[in-house]
């Protein structure tokens, strides 16, 4: 997705120049002619898309030094390249000390120009990168650091959002690499324990003679081995959130131990004379049926209702599609700066594949193919050609998509009949349906392939095959 640059010049030849170059190097502009119009546009709640700002220092009325003085509170992170006729220390100074990222002397060749605005916009995502993990090591990562606009996201968000409120008890459930430890993140960060531990336990890693000494705590001498004290991740807790992740893989010894733990507030540290007091917020994860687990016998039933009180379940990927474009627009920004590759995006019909898919290792899976993409990528946009794993035999269209227009298709002969039994021709409407049902036999239901392959937009063969059904479901009416 192309960035937009706002543009900020009083003299109209300067401006249309900008324009011209700015446009060249594959930005979106936008432009103001003064200072006044710049703040309006960037301190009234109409900062809207801008990516970065390219300044005129000199200008009447409210100069480009006043403009970063006061744009600057409100938006820390934004870019500003401020251009200047004297390229003196002084001036430059004033200009860095006021906020700007980076400065530019008139004349400035559009080369230099495209590269300035480059690097500030890598900056400023390696910058957000940095504060991002920042937050999250300080527990300070909040709801606005998810990456979700999907409806199905949306809703978990204001559910969670409820949840960081309270101290209640609360379950995540969902497959693997949808983001469960994110969503848990978030909530400690807007929650009253914000800026407190927060402790993470991967139930299914700990070898299962050690679950007990890892959770609780042991004391030096408890046991072989036991060289030294361990207060366990209960008491590193104490005071924030402790998240318990693939909760469904404790034995249930361990169960029977972790729900005294919860209904007592507090631990039996092995070795230990005395119990200690712990106070904790509890969050657990699972990617299991924890109900059919519990009918099953391998999970305790009491504990079950002791840890799903506030349940939360995070749809896969495949059911939130329309987070694909900024998830891959995330992590192509960021990986591309990271990696120092020169990457602009995404080509259309390579975001068309990466929203066809059907990442069963949901968004954990999508960051490692950009990861790889990015790494390999020759060209300033990624293509079809950099994502073969997913083009070749290995791709998986997603399931929903001839369910979502109703159509079942099965496997077809390689020609398609003209004539009917009769020996009559057969209704074109007819015809078509056999041949995009053979196209997406044949390209695996790679969607945007087969649109290719029969020339015509992916939004015109979605339609199609409604038209179609409703037409089949209109004759089977009568």
């Amino acid at each position: 997705m192309a960035k937009t640059v706002l543009i900020v010049d009083d003299d109209p030849t300067q401006l249309r120049l900008l324009e011209s170059v700015v446009a060249k190097a594959e930005f979106r502009v936008e432009k103001a002619t003064g200072g006044a119009e710049a703040l309006k546009r960037l301190t009234q709640g109409r900062r809207g898309d801008i990516d970065v700002v390219l300044l005129d220092l000199a200008m009447p009325e409210i100069d480009g030094l006043e403009v970063l003085e006061r744009v600057r509170p409100q938006h820390p992170d934004l870019p500003v390249v401020v251009l200047t006729a004297h390229g003196g220390v002084d001036t430059v100074v004033k200009a860095m000390r006021a906020g700007a990222s980076d400065f530019l002397v008139k004349p400035a060749s559009p080369e230099r120009i495209r590269v300035t605005l480059e690097n500030s916009l890598k900056l400023k995502t390696l910058t957000g990168e940095i504060s991002r993990l920042t937050r999250k090591i300080s527990g300070e990562l909040g709801f606005d650091d998810l990456v979700a606009r999907s409806p199905a996201m949306t809703s978990v968000i204001d559910l969670s959002k409820r949840a960081a409120a309270s101290t209640i008890p609360i379950l995540i459930e969902g497959e693997s690499g949808v983001g469960k430890e994110l969503v848990a993140r978030a909530i400690q960060g807007s929650s009253e324990r914000a800026r407190r531990p927060f402790v993470t336990v991967n139930c299914g890693a700990i070898p299962e003679n050690l679950v007990e000494s890892v959770l609780f705590g042991h004391e030096k001498g408890a046991f072989t081995g036991a060289t030294h004290r361990n207060m366990g991740k209960f008491q590193e807790a104490s005071g924030g959130t402790l998240f318990l992740d693939e909760i469904g893989e404790l034995k249930l010894d361990m169960q029977v131990k972790l729900l005294r733990a919860l209904q007592q507030g507090e631990v039996d540290p092995v070795g230990a004379a005395s119990p200690v007091k712990v106070d904790i917020r509890l969050i657990s994860a699972t990617n299991r049926d924890l109900a059919e687990m519990v009918r099953e016998g391998g999970f305790r039933e009491d504990l079950y209702y002791r840890l799903n009180v506030y349940p939360i379940l995070i749809p896969p990927l495949r059911d939130r599609v329309g987070d694909i474009p900024l998830l891959v627009e995330h992590f192509t920004r960021t990986f591309a700066a990271s990696e120092n590759k020169p990457i602009r995006g995404v080509a259309p019909e390579a975001m068309e594949l990466l929203e066809s898919h059907d990442w069963p290792g949901n968004v954990r899976q999508l960051e490692n193919t950009i990861f790889r993409a990015i790494v390999l990528a020759e060209s300033e946009m990624l293509t079809l050609d950099d994502f073969p794993q997913l083009t070749g035999a290995g791709h998986r269209p997603r399931r929903t998509a001839d369910a979502e227009i109703g159509i079942t298709f099965a496997e077809r002969p390689d020609c398609v009949g003209l004539l009917d039994a009769q020996g009559h021709a057969r209704p074109l409407a007819e015809v078509e349906l056999d041949i995009i049902r053979n196209a997406i036999d044949r390209y695996g239901g790679q969607m945007s392939e087969v649109a290719r392959r029969l020339e015509i937009g992916r939004s015109t063969l979605y339609r199609k095959l409604r038209e179609i059904e409703a037409a089949d479901h209109d004759q089977a009416a009568d």
